[in-house]
């Protein structure tokens, strides 16, 4: 038995694209079930994933997707656990496929899988075009150690071995658990036909919002893996370097306000700054070339929000 688990917070605009698709799977409907995990939402989520076939759990109040995953996590009859969420919407042969590396070697503990979109939004297509630089990175990996819950399949009973996932972390906490498996000698991998559709963040403070939090969760936790601060697979090494450039350019820049001498240096890092968004660029312009020409100031924007998110995470955790 598979288990699918779906956690879903005010989805009742989509949660039943994502059902319909989790109900017309390549493997036997007999195989697995599903299960929708409603995080206390405030709009009729748990009445639109009421459909047969699916199993409908009702959470009092929003605790995030860590509760609402763990929940699922407690009431799945699964060897394997698949996670989705609410807002995606898997290809025809995404279970089979994500599955795949757990039925075929029983020392694979963890599977990633990979995003597409159909949004017409350039901020939309450019998180598209990031993403595909990070699966890039992955490929040909033995084992990763970042598994991301949008599409994934864990085994059972490792998660329940080590706690499920930890629901002090209101975001990335696929993140965590990802390092903790790792620190554990998990065996974690990429599976690139794992595929689900995905709305993306269509505007630039959608997407500026959502890096900040990420870069201050993940300064919140960091320390528990002070390993991974130094390389992990899902993160490209020249985006720490983005983010120290694109620090450094804020701070000239109000500098440069008070004393123009600062001009150059300011001048001086946004060359620097610019010239590492160049490899990111040349691989978008093939695949989406308005993409390419917005880069620059994406990345610049991806760093800044990361950098600031981390650095205020980080402070925080000193403090407390």
């Amino acid at each position: 038995m598979i288990s699918v688990v779906v956690p879903a917070y005010n989805a009742a605009l989509f949660i039943a694209d994502c059902l319909a698709a989790l109900q017309k799977q390549t493997v036997d409907r007999q195989s697995y079930e599903i299960i929708v995990v409603d995080d206390g939402s405030g709009d009729d989520t748990a009445g639109r994933a009421q459909l047969p076939g699916v199993q409908v759990i009702r959470c009092p109040q929003n605790r995030g997707a860590a509760t609402a995953r763990n929940q699922g996590l407690q009431a799945a009859q699964g060897d394997i656990i698949c996670f989705t969420d609410a807002d995606c919407v898997p290809q025809p042969n995404w279970i089979e496929e994500v599955t795949r590396p757990l039925r075929e070697n029983a020392v694979v503990t963890a599977v990633k899988g990979t995003y597409i979109t159909h949004q017409p939004h350039l901020v939309a297509r450019f998180v598209q075009v990031e993403y595909e630089d990070k699966y890039d990175g992955m490929a040909g990996l033995p084992q990763i150690d970042f598994v991301d819950t949008y599409s994934c399949a864990y085994r059972r009973q490792t998660l329940l071995d080590n706690g499920g996932f930890d629901e002090t972390i209101a975001y990335v906490e696929d993140q965590e658990l990802s390092f903790r498996l790792a620190a554990q000698g998990c065996v974690m991998v990429f599976q690139p036909t794992a595929v689900v559709a995905h709305r993306h963040s269509a505007t630039l403070h959608q997407y500026a919002r959502k890096k900040f939090w990420i870069g201050y969760w993940k300064a919140r936790f960091i320390r528990r893996y002070p390993d991974r601060v130094i390389r992990d697979s899902h993160t490209p090494q020249i985006l720490k370097v983005q983010m120290g450039l694109a620090g450094l350019m804020v701070s000239t820049a109000v500098a440069t306000l008070f004393f123009p001498l600062f001009f150059w240096l300011l001048s001086t890092t946004l060359f620097l700054f610019t010239l590492t968004t160049l490899p990111f660029c040349h691989k978008a312009w093939h695949k989406d070339p308005p993409v390419a020409l917005a880069s620059p100031v994406l990345l610049f924007v991806r760093a800044l929000a990361l950098g600031l998110g981390f650095a205020w995470g980080t402070t925080r955790g000193v403090n407390r």
